[in-house]
């Protein structure tokens, strides 16, 4: 809730700065006067800053916070102590992916903003590196899927930042749909296996639980865009 807390006061602080130069927070009025507004250089604190960069920013640390994207991540792994069919709508509907729809919502404002777009495409790419290198080394079953998340987000935030907001809104979609069957897989798992999260604890359930097996197998191998799953054409 804390570090949630802290994206959200920028995001708030990012619609305030719209409010206060376009006098509405209306996005067809907003997109109308884009153009003309967004070039104009405004003074913050001792600097003169493009305004596009300024409501970016600002925009961006919300989006930080929200889509888990390096240095505000630290609770998506922790939120795994839930159960696990809220992990999957978490990941898979709600809470992560409302950055990345923010970042592809706002993309006027993102396009005019090149220094700040520079900053989404280093932070963005950090994740990606970071989440799915992190997931390598977790023994927690439902911490390995939240951080292939964190990962994935990266892709699409990145993706953003290379003005491929189509792209990364149809990785969002796919994302959603192999990272659902992945986690409500591991419910299986765990329910399975009496509350029990701990990777090495478990081995050949393949014989025991053969739907979920298949389950596994088919969000993995669409996580990891294998070739003619969802996951190779939007991810790759």
């Amino acid at each position: 809730m804390v570090v949630n807390r802290v994206g959200d006061l920028g995001l708030a602080v990012g619609i305030f700065f719209i409010f206060l130069f376009f006098g509405t927070s209306d996005f067809l009025t907003l997109f109308a006067l884009a153009s003309h507004m967004l070039e104009l250089n405004v003074n913050f604190g001792s600097a003169s800053l493009k305004l596009a960069d300024l409501l970016a920013f600002f925009l961006f640390f919300g989006v930080v916070g929200k889509s888990a994207q390096f240095g505000l991540h630290t609770w998506l792994p922790d939120a795994m102590e839930g159960p696990t069919p809220v992990s999957a709508l978490i990941h898979a509907a709600t809470m992560v992916t409302a950055g990345v729809f923010l970042t592809v919502r706002c993309s006027i404002i993102f396009e005019h903003a090149s220094y700040t777009m520079f900053l989404v495409s280093f932070i963005a790419a950090v994740t990606a590196f970071f989440g799915s290198t992190t997931a390598c080394f977790q023994t927690d079953l439902k911490k390995i899927i939240a951080y292939s998340t964190c990962s994935q987000l990266g892709y699409m935030i990145f993706a953003c930042s290379c003005s491929l907001y189509s792209t990364s809104l149809f990785h969002f979609f796919n994302h959603a749909f192999f990272k659902a069957l992945l986690f409500l897989s591991a419910g299986s798992v765990i329910h399975a296996l009496a509350g029990e999260q701990d990777i090495y604890n478990m081995g050949g359930l393949d014989v025991y639980l053969p739907f979920t097996a298949q389950m596994f197998l088919i969000g993995s191998t669409a996580l990891a865009s294998f070739p003619f799953l969802s996951g190779y054409y939007s991810k790759d």
